[in-house]
């Protein structure tokens, strides 16, 4: 049993994770065209058949840390944990032996609007697979004696966290303050501390059709369909959480050290707000610059370009920052370096930030390596399931991938200024750990 709040490394992952949540996937090699369905009970459906030797299937809740409320913070964080645990059906060695024995995985992600139960198994045992990955999503009952074994794995998820993660986690703290603002952590006070009750309460809540959606790579539609009909889900839509972003608001963790690292966003698009303009924000994303493109390579884009003018060859490591959720985002940068040369990179970046403008040449470079990175990515089976659910999840609905590539190809010039003028206009929010001693407030940029 895995368990973890996200696989891919944090600059690629923020890199698509916005992309995901509207954009189809594009099908692995081998993949026919994506097929969706909308049950009765508004449960989503959707499936690649692929020709690969591991088929995927994914049950996702629109139930990430931006539901909960000051009372349950750390929800989300004690449902991955407690993935695998003795079921209504299952006890937790009966899991773990009976996947381990067909050579299946099961694992569980999240992040602040999903939550995804995903099976990984041979073909020719997909139905015995899909029942333990029935019982872990659904049949829950948290054993007190059970939750307790898991403070000590909680622990460790909080001292293992980077100082870049924990910078955009403060920063979505910052920006937002609640709903999207609530951590993809649990907080120290909380840990051990969320009752049986209150987790069960937290899943009735959030764990409704209207919430729910199923999906799979390597599967038949029509019995995947069937599956997901017979889920043990209640219906429902929930309740919703909008979360507005605030500005100007800054969040500091002075832990002293040799580095600084630093999170610096303005207001992005939502992929239910915006389409259209979402993926100019994705394409004024590489055209700033995601590090080197190459191997040991120079950092990119017109960010990347201005940090190497002004820190020379003292090292650092950065990355443009865009995420888009359902209703809205945050597109930045986020930076670490020396702590010494940490208020002259930040200087050089919002100024390149705040410029408003990229030429004809930056923008068809970054629309073309977003459209090759997005690609690149999805040819991972794994990664396509990520995609796929997303979009179901969150959007009830998928994209097919020429769609996709004909939306990214219609970006034009004149819309990737207009957002770009957006990002030099907006209020800037910033988050900062570790050694912070030249790295300046917000109300100083």
């Amino acid at each position: 049993m895995a368990s973890s709040a996200s696989k891919a490394p944090l600059f690629r992952s923020v890199a698509i994770r916005g992309f995901a949540a509207q954009a189809a996937s594009k099908p692995s090699r081998g993949t026919s065209d994506v097929h969706t369905t909308t049950l009765p009970n508004k449960l989503v459906v959707s499936t690649a058949e692929a020709a690969l030797p591991i088929s995927r299937v994914s049950i996702l809740f629109n139930a990430g840390s931006r539901n909960e409320t000051y009372d349950n913070l750390g929800a989300t964080h004690v449902l991955r944990a407690a993935a695998g645990l003795t079921t209504k059906g299952s006890t937790t060695f009966a899991i773990t032996r009976n996947i381990q024995q067909i050579g299946g995985n099961l694992s569980v992600t999240s992040d602040r609007e999903v939550i995804a139960y995903t099976l990984e198994v041979t073909p020719n045992h997909l139905d015995v697979g899909l029942k333990f990955l029935q019982d872990v999503a659904t049949g829950q009952v948290f054993k007190p004696w059970e939750l307790d074994e898991t403070v000590t794995r909680l622990r460790e998820d909080l001292a293992r966290i980077p100082g870049q993660v924990r910078a955009v986690d403060l920063l979505h703290r910052a920006a937002f303050r609640s709903a999207l603002g609530n951590s993809i952590f649990c907080p120290k006070h909380q840990i051990g501390r969320l009752s049986p009750e209150t987790l069960q309460h937290y899943v009735a809540s959030n764990f409704t059709t209207n919430r729910t959606a199923v999906v799979g790579i390597g599967v038949d539609h029509n019995t995947l369909a069937g599956f997901a009909q017979n889920l043990p889900i209640d219906s429902g839509a929930g309740k919703e959480n909008t979360s507005s972003f605030v500005g100007g608001s800054e969040a500091r963790l002075d832990r002293g050290g040799r580095l600084a690292h630093v999170a610096i966003a303005t207001e992005g698009q939502g992929w239910n707000t915006n389409p259209k303009e979402t993926l100019a924000y994705c394409v004024l994303q590489y055209a700033a610059g995601v590090g080197p493109w190459l191997k040991r390579g120079n950092n990119n884009g017109i960010i990347g370009k201005s940090l190497t003018g002004a820190l020379g060859d003292k090292p650092f490591g950065f990355g443009a920052f865009n995420v888009s959720y359902s209703d809205t985002g945050l597109f930045g940068f986020v930076l670490s370096t020396e702590a010494r040369d940490a208020g002259k990179a930040i200087e050089s970046a919002v100024k390149t930030l705040r410029s408003g403008s990229l030429s004809s040449d930056d923008i068809a470079r970054g629309k073309a390596q977003f459209r090759n990175d997005y690609l690149y990515w999805v040819e991972s089976g794994e990664n396509l399931a990520v995609d796929l659910g997303a979009q179901a999840a969150l959007c009830r609905s998928v994209l097919s991938p020429a769609q996709i590539v004909a939306e990214i190809d219609a970006v034009q010039a004149s819309d990737v200024n207009a957002v770009a003028k957006k990002v030099a206009s907006g209020k800037l929010s910033l988050a900062a750990v570790g050694n912070l001693a030249t790295v300046p407030h917000v109300n100083e940029l």
